[in-house]
């Protein structure tokens, strides 16, 4: 107490002086120049490490997600593709489901290694990689007995393919949602308005005023040339701040719009497409023997959306789909109505299957018309490739235009940090300058 007491006394003292109220303000001054120049590049930092995240780890880590989905999705779909072909399934139907479940484990190995021990990823990484090794070795026993002609095969491939649906895509899509959380998290970091850097702007600049306005009045001299540089400094950092933040956020806001927000729309369409085919295929595998897959394959079309008839125009309507064009940048809109229109025949001949195998009892020419070894045009194999070539198409755009956008914010961010560190030294050297040359006057 004595020794605060003390202090309080010694600077009351200094105080009553001129000479010790300019060192005070001097002191001051530096105080919050050099304060206001380390908060600012603390925040702007903060800022350009989300922003870095956004590129090279949260975003790259959604977008792995999103193709382990898709990937399983697909393997499940070309298996049973292939097992309905039999002895006929063609070479490049085998290697794509050899390529979808290769692609999916060196992805979720790729994922497990770059997210942390804590994310709430780690959970369903685990699911995947344990279930993925069974998946594929019912698939290889169902494979086997189709080949040798035992009827158990289907029933080891509807079973490879309930565990598909009830365990590696539930997982993948938990997945999925885990990593675009941290994405949305990592946006809204790097997007965030430095408010505390603002205010200790205007409190500055407040002080710097104050002491230039007392000096002007105590010495009628108008300018004072240190104090003025420090104003500039601070206005210099507060500008180079609210430039900086524009220019990011701008850009950020539009990787998010015509990149990262479109193809979670587009993923989630192409996983609905991927399902809707799994279903065709299975009912086919069942042979007539449950309406399960029937009624899957009503329900996921139901959620992608209205399939377009032919010569229809594409609208912007409701399911996945749709979402996924009203969502979609200029530049890959016309790729994904190209996609609905493949959609729309896919169906059409779908539906033209279903009423051959239900109203003529013909399931060898209904099978036919869905899927054939001669990669004939007309089936609704080949409308479902178009389909989803056209989606990966407009995937690989909104890719683009988000790296074009999101490339290089963490660095202008880092570069005002820097900038506002400097200017904040500065403000205070100038401002302690210009107070010396007051001081001096007293000697």
């Amino acid at each position: 107490m004595a020794v605060a007491s003390g202090a309080r006394a010694r600077l009351a003292q200094a105080t009553r002086t001129p000479p010790g109220r300019l060192r005070l303000a001097g002191v001051v001054l530096a105080v919050l120049t050099v304060a206001f120049g380390g908060l600012t590049a603390w925040q702007l930092e903060t800022r350009a490490q989300a922003a870095d995240r956004v590129v090279s780890y949260s975003q790259p880590l959604s977008r792995d997600a999103a193709e382990i989905h898709r990937s399983l999705a697909d393997a499940a779909t070309t298996a049973a593709s292939g097992f309905l072909l039999a002895g006929s399934e063609p070479e490049e139907v085998r290697n794509r489901y050899e390529q979808d479940v290769s692609t999916a484990a060196k992805l979720i190995a790729q994922a497990a290694a770059r997210t942390t021990a804590t994310s709430p990823a780690q959970g369903s990484l685990a699911r995947l990689n344990q279930q993925l090794p069974v998946y594929a070795g019912l698939v290889e026993t169902a494979r086997a007995d189709n080949r040798q002609g035992i009827p158990l095969g289907g029933a080891y491939l509807r079973y490879a393919s309930e565990q598909m649906q009830n365990v590696l895509l539930p997982a993948a899509a938990e997945l999925a949602a885990a990593e675009n959380q941290e994405l949305a998290d990592d946006y809204a970091e790097a997007e965030a308005v430095p408010w505390a850097a603002y205010g200790l702007a205007l409190v500055a600049l407040a002080a710097l005023a104050w002491v230039q306005l007392t000096l002007f009045r105590r010495t009628n001299r108008v300018f004072n040339i240190g104090l003025l540089g420090a104003t500039a400094a601070v206005l210099a950092g507060a500008l180079w701040l609210t430039v900086t933040g524009l220019v990011t956020e701008s850009a950020l806001h539009r990787s998010n719009h015509e990149g990262a927000a479109p193809l979670k729309a587009l993923n989630s369409a192409r996983a609905d497409v991927l399902s809707a085919r799994l279903a065709e295929n299975l009912h086919f595998v069942a042979r007539g023997s449950t309406t399960k897959y029937a009624d899957q394959w009503a329900k996921i079309t139901g959620e992608l959306g209205h399939a377009p008839k032919p010569n229809e125009t594409i609208g912007r309507g409701g399911g996945t789909l749709g979402q996924a064009l009203e969502l979609a940048p200029a530049q890959a809109a016309p790729t994904i109505a190209n996609a609905m229109t493949q959609y729309g025949t896919w169906s059409g001949r779908h539906d033209d299957a279903r009423n051959l195998e239900v109203g003529a009892a013909d399931y060898q020419g209904a099978l036919d018309l869905t899927v054939t070894a001669k990669g004939d045009a007309a089936t609704a194999d080949a409308a479902f490739n178009a389909t989803d070539k056209a989606l990966a198409r407009a995937a690989d755009i909104e890719q683009d235009r988000f790296e074009r956008a999101a490339e290089g914010t963490g660095g202008s961010l880092r570069t005002a940090a820097v900038a506002a560190a400097l200017l904040g030294l500065v403000a205070a050297a100038a401002a302690l300058r210009g107070l010396g040359r007051r001081l001096a006057e007293y000697r």
